[in-house]
């Protein structure tokens, strides 16, 4: 979604990242939600590591309600949240957090990836990547699951 093509109406969600605005997250991301003809789109918020304790602790308080995370700041994020599901707790990672009634709960994808998963052996980062999207868009945006686009988004 181009800058112009944001309306009033439209969904908005924060990607975090050294270079989230050119990331693989916000790219497949975006791609279902246009796939799927879904008036929504990630923003982009590239910051450096010395703002991310900045960024983080001002969360809750902050416009932003639903959060993914590039893979460098999944496992910063931990210490940040209020909650995490027991995927998170697990792995020991964040995926991405909502903001639920001034907290934050952070959410790991893997064991929900896991149960669409046949052979693993076919399944590398990208495609886990484009799998943990469309999951997220699913649970956000209701985008449709449907592991065929997945080379499309890629």
């Amino acid at each position: 979604m181009k800058p112009e093509e944001i309306k009033p109406d439209t969904e908005l969600c924060t990607i975090l990242g050294f270079n989230a605005q050119t990331g693989n997250c916000r790219r497949y991301f975006n791609r279902n939600l246009k796939i799927n003809e879904i008036n929504a789109t990630a923003i982009a918020l590239n910051i450096k590591d010395e703002h991310f304790h900045y960024t983080m602790t001002n969360l809750a308080e902050s416009k932003v309600k639903k959060m993914i995370f590039e893979h460098e700041f999944c496992e910063n994020v931990l210490q940040y949240c209020d909650e995490l599901n027991e995927s998170a707790k697990a792995k020991k990672y964040v995926d991405f957090v909502e903001v639920i009634d001034g907290k934050i709960i952070g959410y790991c994808l893997d064991d929900a990836i896991n149960e669409y998963i046949e052979n693993a052996a076919f399944i590398d980062e990208r495609i886990r990547l484009a799998m943990k999207m469309m999951l997220l868009s699913n649970r956000w945006y209701k985008a449709k699951i449907d592991m065929d686009l997945i080379p499309t988004m890629i």
